[in-house]
């Protein structure tokens, strides 16, 4: 069993696509992450010439010449692994950090069972607040569209044919001014911070083979925007963006209509609406579960200090900011 740097965008996607679609773990993810001024490494742990493991870590600057390795939603293993496959796997990541002044590693198990076998190795795990949302709602769009409507919130069913009536227009767009300028009202209203503007322009740029803008229009104003990702058999709802204006005529509800009939009529078998809190997001969670799915509860995410002294800094940092 060994530790390599994948080189075949083929191999690593597929892998991952069959390992329940992580976008954040996607080759085109950590191009996305190279536009951005990041550098990643691929690791791929091999055993008996077949790939059983994945791991995309990106490395992000700290002050004072330090940095981190962060591996969103992953590692991914084809099974759970065993505890020496993932040992050689964070035994690597250690050797690497040593050579990039990596203070620790950040990481997000899919399951539990994963969770429990890195708290076997000898490596201190430290539980922190989740980057990635630790819970989401999954639709299988492969059901009828009846099915799906009837699993949905009578008022969501009411709403969407409400802006059916009123008119709202809905289709493809390329209009990154309009969604930024609906995602800083958004933002203030909602109150939370968003990625720098071109962090978005630069995902776009990734073309619609990956990502794509849709839009719910008005009397000729772009009323919400919705962000989503396709990979696989999943078709994630990244980012959204909405205006306070004409909300009467429901917009929103509309709009996340249409992009499941498009994902369920391009042959996606899932719907992801990425994430819910009912603390954080109360209003946003009751929406998106308006429209029914599978909960999903991920472990969170964790970090594990390979440095302890300037660990112990960045931590106490933290605190204050």
């Amino acid at each position: 069993m060994q530790v390599i740097e994948a080189k075949n965008q083929k191999e690593w996607d597929e892998f991952i696509i069959s390992n329940r679609s992580q976008f954040l773990q996607s080759w085109v993810w950590g191009e996305f992450q190279k536009k951005l001024g990041r550098r990643i490494w691929r690791l791929g742990v091999v055993d008996r010439g077949s790939v059983i493991g994945q791991a995309l870590l990106v490395k992000h600057i700290l002050p004072l010449g330090k940095s981190y390795f962060y591996c969103p939603r992953g590692p991914l293993f084809s099974s759970s692994p065993d505890k020496k496959a993932l040992e050689i796997l964070f035994n690597k990541i250690k050797e690497l950090a040593k050579q990039e002044n990596i203070i620790f590693f950040r990481f997000e198990p899919l399951d539990q069972n994963f969770l429990s076998i890195v708290y076997s190795l000898r490596f201190k795990v430290v539980a922190v607040r989740p980057v990635q949302p630790s819970q989401t709602l999954i639709l299988d769009i492969t059901k009828l569209e009846d099915e799906l409507l009837s699993g949905m919130h009578e008022k969501i069913r009411y709403n969407i044919r409400l802006a059916k009536r009123r008119g709202v227009e809905i289709g493809e767009s390329n209009d990154v001014k309009a969604f930024l300028s609906l995602l800083h009202q958004t933002a203030r209203r909602e109150k939370f911070k968003p990625h720098p503007d071109v962090y978005y322009s630069k995902l776009l740029d990734i073309g619609p083979h990956f990502i794509k803008l849709y839009t719910a229009t008005y009397k000729g104003k772009i009323l919400a925007v919705h962000m989503m990702i396709f990979l696989g058999n999943t078709t994630t709802y990244v980012h959204g963006a909405s205006s306070r204006e004409y909300k009467e005529v429901m917009a929103p509800h509309l709009l996340h209509w249409y992009t499941i009939q498009t994902a369920k009529q391009k042959g996606y078998q899932w719907y992801d609406l990425w994430g819910i809190d009912e603390k954080k997001w109360p209003g946003l969670t009751r929406f998106k579960k308006g429209f029914g799915g599978k909960s999903i509860t991920y472990p969170g995410t964790f970090e594990i200090p390979f440095f302890q002294s300037w660990y112990r800094l960045y931590r106490l940092g933290k605190i204050f900011v």
